[in-house]
């Protein structure tokens, strides 16, 4: 089926107005693009990242924009002259097909070795091993696809530790594939905790993708930060604990992250923007953790600890 999608540029003051207009005019499905909105959105969530690309911010920078889509018929064509008349307003228009949508995005992620043993595989490609393990991942909005050097770094350095037997801890674990990766290479039970409540979902399809069941490997949702309940429903007696967040919560993470560790566990946290990694060592070391290996790609830095 083919659509059109309509364009309106605006104001943000007048982002609402607008959006009731066409609300009582029939249309549905609006996408707001607003750089106020997003510059509200960054500054109020800004403890979940220490970095925001240009491009976003390019993207962004000086946009009001409302978008909605209505079928390229008589119908549709007939709406989108009812909204003209109405406004008194110029849309842009463009033709845009359902596989534009469903399908496109795909050609963006291929096969990706990590390390000596992973091949990180989107999950409708079957390419040859090549002798490495598979981690089938269907690619989404919820962090953690491989292809970001925080996430290579961490499956790297988890080669060396995973192992049968073992019980991992994943503290911020996205679509799960670090705690997937810890399953495929033999660990007995994985645990993963998220602030997103879409993780529990997406991190088990994810799962199910490598044929991991709920019997390995739970996720929930909770912040371990400001939880003290769910810091206790974690338990301890991990051997391994991953933590793929951002600075400003693995500083205060080290504080209490020792609770959950089995002795002799190991504790691999990225994240570390360059110009943090000082500071996030202090925080680890003043908490008792030795470094035994700090891991630096692009402009990200992994900290493996003991």
């Amino acid at each position: 089926m083919r659509w059109i999608e309509a364009s309106l540029s605006t104001t943000s003051k007048d982002i609402d107005m607008l959006c009731l207009k066409l609300g009582d005019l029939g249309v549905e499905g609006m996408c707001i693009e607003d750089e106020e909105d997003f510059k509200n959105f960054l500054e109020n969530n800004h403890q979940y990242w220490d970095y925001v690309d240009d491009e976003l911010n390019d993207r962004f920078k000086g946009l009001s924009r409302i978008k909605f889509y209505v079928a390229d018929d008589e119908e549709g064509k007939a709406l989108l002259a009812k909204v003209r008349s109405a406004l008194n307003m110029e849309l842009a228009c463009a033709t845009v097909d359902d596989s534009d949508w469903e399908n496109n995005w795909r050609e963006f992620y291929k096969p990706l070795k990590i390390g000596e043993k992973f091949l990180v595989i989107p999950e409708w490609e079957n390419p040859d091993l090549e002798g490495r393990v598979a981690l089938r991942l269907d690619p989404g909005l919820i962090f953690g696809t491989g292809s970001h050097a925080t996430t290579r770094m961490c499956l790297h350095r988890l080669e060396n530790f995973a192992a049968p037997g073992m019980k991992v801890l994943d503290l911020g674990c996205g679509s799960g594939i670090l705690g997937i990766g810890a399953a495929v290479l033999g660990c007995d039970k994985v645990v993963g905790c998220d602030i997103d409540p879409k993780a529990p979902d997406v991190a088990a399809d994810n799962a199910a993708l490598n044929g991991v069941g709920a019997d390995r490997f739970k996720v929930y949702a909770g912040d371990i930060l400001s939880d003290e309940g769910m810091r206790k429903f974690l338990g301890d007696g991990y051997n391994i604990v991953l933590a793929n967040i951002v600075s400003d919560v693995i500083i205060p993470l080290s504080a209490f992250v020792r609770r959950f560790m089995a002795e002799d566990a190991v504790f691999i946290c990225s994240g570390i923007i360059d110009g943090r990694q000082d500071e996030v060592r202090a925080a680890l070391e003043n908490n008792g953790f030795t470094v035994m290996e700090h891991c630096h790609e692009e402009e990200w830095n992994c900290y493996v600890c003991k």
